[in-house]
């Protein structure tokens, strides 16, 4: 009786399906693929190698390009994860959000394998830049680090996945949407420590960045990929964890409660 619950709350075949079309539609838009890529690429190749030339640039004992490069996957993390509410707002106008609403299929099912669609796409992209990141020279701390990096990918995927979604369901046009997002997402950016290290910001700034979850995300890629993390690694971890269940859950709360009409 529990398994047949389950299995009404949860079922595998819508989830695939929204799975399988996010992923479709990213791969169509050849030009979405191309900037997903080139833009971190830009950052790494104009900013943190020539930076990382400079003597005496010196971060926490590593070069720039080191401690930059962990910052430009977290980039790639937040703006691929939170973008991907977009896909809502698209479904919205051109009707297909109604009809994926109104058929008999559990709405946690249809904004789950949206959610996880997401995440993939902006794995796959952060993985990317990691090999990109690799191939200038950035020396990851080992095969540990790396698996323990790619946990840190998936939590602040779902973090920024839930984000997206709950701008998204209040949102009806993708013109407000796209305001809201740049208004959102470039301060969380910049104060993340991305490009300078929190103990180099001064406290008012410093108090801001401590309630910004992607220097969580940040700091604990940093921290797997190349040392030298700000916090200890269980402390990232813990509130990414916390942050990634309460937005993704908010998430799937409001999708679920959107009107079909």
């Amino acid at each position: 009786m529990e398994a047949i619950r389950v299995t009404k709350f949860i079922d595998p075949l819508p989830i695939y399906t929204m799975w399988l079309r996010q992923i479709k539609r990213f791969l169509r838009v050849k030009s979405r693929v191309a900037s997903s890529i080139l833009m971190p690429f830009l950052f790494l190749a104009f900013l943190g190698l020539p930076l990382s030339f400079i003597p005496g640039l010196k971060i926490g004992g590593m070069n720039y390009l080191d401690f930059l490069a962990p910052g430009i996957v977290g980039m790639t993390l937040l703006f691929s994860s939170t973008m991907s509410g977009v896909s809502v707002i698209w479904d919205k106008e051109f009707g297909f959000l109604k009809e994926v609403l109104v058929a008999p299929v559990n709405r946690f099912s249809i904004i789950l394998g949206r959610s996880l669609g997401g995440m993939t796409i902006a794995l796959v992209q952060a993985l990317i830049i990691v090999a990109i990141a690799m191939a200038m020279g950035v020396k990851i701390s080992g095969i540990s680090g790396f698996f323990l990096s790619i946990v840190f990918m998936i939590l602040t995927c779902a973090t920024f996945t839930g984000l997206g979604l709950i701008i998204a369901t209040k949102l009806s046009n993708t013109e407000g949407f796209m305001s809201i997002m740049n208004l959102v997402i470039m301060p969380i950016f910049f104060l993340s420590g991305a490009f300078f290290p929190l103990q180099a910001m001064p406290a008012g700034i410093r108090y801001i960045m401590y309630i910004n979850p992607l220097m969580y995300g940040v700091d604990g890629l940093r921290g797997a990929l190349v040392g030298g993390a700000a916090f200890p690694l269980w402390l990232d971890f813990a509130v990414l964890l916390v942050l990634s269940i309460t937005l993704a859950g908010l998430g799937a709360y409001f999708f679920s409660k959107m009107e079909a009409d």
